[in-house]
């Protein structure tokens, strides 16, 4: 029998004590550009290959969030982390460093609510004190490897999406009396309506999107009016759209509905098209602006949906369609 619920009401919701952010130079650029704890102006970190720069990238972002909480690194029961890259490499590295018990992840752009609704299951079930999740994305290294070397310079469709340079970490902790809280998460089921369009991620993502939040809404008993902001991340403007006009047409309108492929930067001025992506976007988006928005009473009920596109340069030149997943995690109060 398949479960009936996939939310999970977590009876001793953890604190986030700490948060931290890195990005690169369109992002410093961006709208929240300047809530960022660490940017580089040539997005090298000052690594010899994209790849180490995103490392370096994780590693600042949890040295921020460290530091914030007040923990050492040692003092981590947890590191929960993920990137785009074959094997997970840029988070294996940063937990090589970290020197702490690692568990690697990949959910695609999905990774930061996967991470964080694992680490945050993990304390309430008492399983240890203090935890971080993260993750990371970089326009270089995966334009090496999901399409084309850069030097090709190649048209973007208007559908495509532009990679987040960028890295956010959170820490966790089972006890504390500050800071937002974890109070429920909706593990998502994967959703793959055939589009193969690998240009094309906020289509693809957006049938993941909007089955996540009717399971939450179904489980919890609650409506969109129940939180002050409703965000997905990475859909773009195509797949907000195409959830926006989903429950509309289930006369169930999300007015406080944002995607966090919209915020990271200005479509137009920035020419990314569609928006932002990558596993750094709604990192970047949570540790820039939601987690400090928590805190300062802005909101006191937020969704967070990040989505991922399940695909690889293998699958998309067989011909195979692109799954999508999305996670929610409800992050509630903080304000001081």
């Amino acid at each position: 029998m398949p479960r009936s619920s996939q939310t999970y009401l977590l009876s001793r919701p953890p604190v986030i004590v700490g948060y931290g952010s890195a990005g690169g130079r369109k992002e410093k650029e961006g709208p929240l550009g300047r809530f960022f704890d660490h940017t580089c102006e040539d997005d090298t970190f000052q690594q010899s290959s994209w790849e180490m720069a995103e490392t370096t990238m994780q590693q600042m972002a949890l040295e921020s969030a460290l530091k914030r909480a007040k923990l050492e690194a040692q003092q981590l029961d947890f590191l929960l982390a993920g990137d785009l890259l074959n094997q997970c490499i840029s988070s294996a590295f940063a937990a090589r460093w970290a020197g702490v018990p690692y568990l690697g992840l990949y959910g695609a752009c999905s990774t930061m609510g996967e991470s964080l609704a694992l680490a945050s299951l993990l304390l309430s079930g008492g399983w240890g004190h203090h935890a971080a999740a993260m993750t990371s994305s970089h326009f270089c290294s995966a334009e090496r490897q999901y399409r084309t070397p850069l030097e090709y310079g190649c048209q973007r469709p208007p559908t495509t999406q532009w990679t987040a340079t960028a890295a956010g970490a959170v820490v966790l902790s089972s006890q504390g009396e500050k800071g937002p809280v974890v109070s429920a998460v909706t593990i998502g089921k994967v959703m793959d309506k055939g589009v193969k369009d690998p240009a094309n991620m906020g289509a693809a993502m957006a049938p993941a999107a909007y089955e996540t939040l009717r399971a939450h809404f179904r489980d919890t008993g609650r409506s969109p009016a129940d939180y002050d902001l409703i965000l997905t991340g990475d859909l773009g403007q195509l797949g907000w759209e195409i959830v926006s006009d989903f429950f509309s047409r289930d006369g169930c309108p999300l007015s406080n509905y944002n995607d966090c492929g919209l915020l990271l930067f200005e479509r137009e001025a920035q020419d990314v098209h569609c928006g932002g992506s990558g596993c750094g976007c709604s990192a970047a988006v949570l540790t820039t602006m939601v987690l400090p928005g928590l805190q300062s009473g802005r909101w006191k009920r937020v969704l967070f949906c990040p989505t991922g596109a399940l695909l690889s340069p293998v699958s998309t030149m067989q011909g195979e369609s692109i799954p999508g997943i999305c996670h929610a995690i409800v992050l509630e109060g903080g304000a001081s």
